[in-house]
């Protein structure tokens, strides 16, 4: 499962069953989701199933998304880490925050830690971002990040810029 990692204010963490409660309504919010995967809200059931899927990921390949805890508060305020299933355009970081955390830095916090993990523990040579062209401050954060455009892909039905950084 999960191991832990953190920073200055964030606690990467595995997600665990009482994060439900926060996580729904992050991804119930229209804001949130605009710019993720097909753009569309989740029920409250369909979070617990999103939450089991990180899970998943993590059983299955043995990295994937983290919960991104604040420490000073202990509110979860979104997740970050790793996606790659089968027929995904490529190892991918990504992040997504619940509104009342936006603005703050953390998105570019807890993807820096990430891609340093990926870069020196999982020996990663590239790690992508994919992101729809309209979210311009997913788009400073990969820039932040070091990542540079390197092209575009279809990517659940829709374009997507592939960001990339290299070791």
């Amino acid at each position: 499962m999960p191991i832990r990692l953190q920073t200055e204010r964030l606690l990467l963490r595995e997600f665990r069953p009482y994060d439900w409660d926060a996580y729904a309504p992050m991804l119930a919010d229209a804001e949130v989701m605009r710019y993720m995967g097909e753009g569309k809200t989740f029920t409250r059931d369909e979070a617990w199933r999103a939450i089991s899927a990180v899970l998943g990921h993590w059983r299955m390949l043995g990295y994937g998304m983290w919960a991104l805890e604040e420490k000073a508060t202990g509110a979860l305020v979104g997740r970050v880490g790793f996606i790659d299933p089968p027929g995904w355009p490529g190892f991918e970081l990504g992040w997504m925050l619940g509104k009342p955390y936006w603005g703050r830095g953390f998105a570019t916090e807890g993807a820096a830690r990430c891609l340093r993990y990926a870069f020196e523990e999982l020996r990663r040579d590239r790690v992508i971002s994919l992101i729809r062209p309209a979210n311009l401050p997913s788009i400073r954060v990969a820039e932040r990040l070091g990542e540079t455009l390197a092209g575009e892909v279809e990517l659940l039905g829709s374009k997507a810029l592939v960001y990339e950084a290299r070791r």
